[in-house]
């Protein structure tokens, strides 16, 4: 996660830990509920379950529901439903949509406003790619470095294209007790100019779909 990113949340946090006795004196429910969104990187089975686990947690816990735009049936219920003759192209557009989109973007906008506003959802934080930053933070982690002749490179790939922080920090992980530092970085150069090369396939594929 950016670093500047990170902070806020920390901070968000512990002004919250300490304001009990505030929510309490203005009347509110003591927790806070953080909507993370972003580029997709456990699921219960139905509402009864996930009721069940809430009533069994213990105060000060922090729960994280992992896709939650398709783990559950959460996806706007209150909306109508759409006259009987459109309902078969409906189904081919949402279709079509889902083939484009699949795996590119988590569908925050599927979820009841119920569930994401204000009170439910207090702060809306989104995840986006890995940035240079967000790499040297990586790096600093995985291979203990603050900088080397590779991170230029880099830098300059990441400008080009687009990288999940789970993918960077696949490709930072040693395969072998053999593999260092630097085999791990070129492993990441490598695996960032497949990603521009799909990115540019997909890009003229693209514009020659709408000719």
């Amino acid at each position: 996660m950016e670093i500047e990113k990170k902070q806020e949340i920390v901070d968000d946090l512990l002004m919250f830990r300490e304001s009990k006795d505030f929510y309490a004196r203005i009347g509110k429910a003591w927790k806070r509920g953080y909507l993370l969104y972003g580029p997709s990187g456990t699921a219960v089975r139905d509402n009864t379950e996930l009721r069940r686990l809430l009533a069994e947690t213990t105060s000060k816990s922090i729960i994280v529901i992992e896709d939650i735009d398709c783990s559950l049936d959460l996806t706007g219920q209150r909306k109508k439903k759409p006259p009987e003759e459109k309902i078969e192209k409906t189904k081919k557009e949402v279709s079509r949509k889902d083939t484009e989109e699949s795996g590119r973007e988590n569908y925050v906008d599927k979820l009841d406003p119920a569930l994401t506003r204000r009170g439910r959802m207090d702060k809306h934080i989104e995840l986006s790619y890995c940035s240079f930053d967000g790499f040297k933070v990586l790096a600093k982690n995985y291979l203990r470095l603050d900088t080397h002749p590779i991170f230029e490179s880099i830098e300059i790939l990441m400008r080009e294209t687009k990288i999940i922080p789970a993918d960077v920090a696949e490709n930072l992980m040693p395969s072998s007790p053999k593999e260092d530092a630097e085999k791990c970085l070129l492993k990441l150069v490598k695996a960032l100019k497949q990603a521009k090369q799909l990115m540019i396939k997909k890009e003229e594929e693209s514009a020659l779909s709408e000719l």
